[in-house]
């Protein structure tokens, strides 16, 4: 049985894809996958799981000023499949109170694992202090929130991605698990640093094909990094198979790739497999 764990998918139904507002519809040409536009069923997506060789996807929702996909569209799949799916949360910290609301919401009656932040979709970089209380709640339930680093193909501003930002979070919150996606490209040195100096910061590869990981991020992922990276895709921009088949081209040992595809992720969101 598969033990592969896709840390990073986005939900993407019909009736959300053809939705996608101009900003985010131009990363589906970014690369190339236009004809996801179309959207994908949950039972389609199973599907493409089986066939990838996908044992649990984690799936976010998005929270920005003109588009959502909401938790309760999250959950939505992951009670089609849950023993497959993973959900989490996503929510808007410009109101604090509200937001802390909603994740306690997330993790006690939807049964959610992780929080998502959004650097990018507010202009707010990760150590802004409306996420403090947000990152509280986290230690109090023992669950590790996940965020954009690097910058951002859809056409919102990538400072506020920069992984420096997580420092002052680390240092702040030492027991707080803080996984930064997306590599942090092009400011990948910045993220290995950051993973290097705090025992409880993590890199997730999602949104980049394993062909194209930058070469300092490869050299950290057979070496140092080995216990700290994590396997993503941001389906659906990208394919699962098509980056797996890549996953091997990276030379790896077999208990490197395990740790990787596998049981870092699990560690981590705290997923039980066979």
């Amino acid at each position: 049985m598969s033990r592969i764990i896709d840390t990073w998918v986005v939900p993407n139904p019909p009736e959300i894809a053809r939705n996608w507002p101009p900003h985010l519809a131009h990363v589906f040409k970014v690369f190339r996958r236009e004809h996801m536009l179309a959207g994908t069923t949950v039972e389609e997506f199973i599907e493409s799981m089986d066939a990838s060789g996908v044992a649990v996807s984690i799936l976010t929702g998005l929270v920005e000023d003109s588009f959502t996909i909401s938790n309760d569209d999250v959950a939505q799949w992951v009670r089609h499949a849950p023993d497959r799916l993973q959900g989490r949360a996503c929510v808007d910290p410009r109101s604090p109170a509200l937001a802390v609301a909603e994740l306690r919401r997330s993790v006690e009656e939807l049964g959610f694992r992780s929080l998502q932040v959004l650097p990018y979709a507010f202009g707010l970089p990760f150590d802004d202090r409306l996420y403090y209380p947000l990152y509280s709640v986290c230690v109090e339930y023992g669950i590790p929130v996940v965020t954009q680093v690097g910058h951002t193909a859809s056409l919102l501003p990538s400072d506020p991605g920069r992984p420096i930002y997580l420092d002052r979070v680390a240092r702040d919150f030492p027991s707080l698990v803080i996984v930064g996606g997306h590599i942090g490209w092009p400011w990948t040195d910045e993220m290995i640093a950051l993973a290097l100096k705090h025992p409880n910061v993590y890199i997730e590869t999602s949104a980049h094909l394993p062909r194209r990981y930058p070469p300092t991020f490869v050299d950290f992922l057979r070496g140092a990094g080995a216990s700290k990276c994590l396997f993503g895709t941001d389906w659906p921009w990208i394919d699962p198979a098509g980056a797996l088949r890549q996953v091997s081209e990276l030379g790896l040992s077999a208990e490197g790739e395990e740790a990787f595809l596998s049981s870092n992720a699990a560690r981590v969101f705290g997923i039980s497999l066979p």
